[in-house]
């Protein structure tokens, strides 16, 4: 069984993810980058790709991270006991 991972990920207005390095403003530290800067942050699955709506802040992402993550559990738990 292949490992399901979660994470939480940048991204710019567009929805395309942002791996440019940024202030803690979600501004980009490099004005020369052509980042338009991050502002918003995406719950990934590696199963089921994005999880949800994007979030604004990355504190309210983290817990729908978790969630899903426990909803995985909760159906191999259920599986093992069929």
């Amino acid at each position: 069984m292949a490992r399901i991972t979660m994470r939480v990920e940048p991204r710019h207005a567009d929805n395309s993810p942002c791996d440019h390095a940024v202030k803690p403003s979600g501004r980009p530290r490099d004005p020369g980058s052509g980042c338009p800067g991050r502002t918003q942050f995406a719950v990934v699955c590696s199963e089921h790709g994005d999880v949800g709506r994007p979030h604004h802040v990355k504190v309210l992402a983290e817990p729908a991270a978790a969630e899903h993550r426990e909803e995985h559990r909760s159906c191999l738990a259920a599986a093992s006991r069929s």
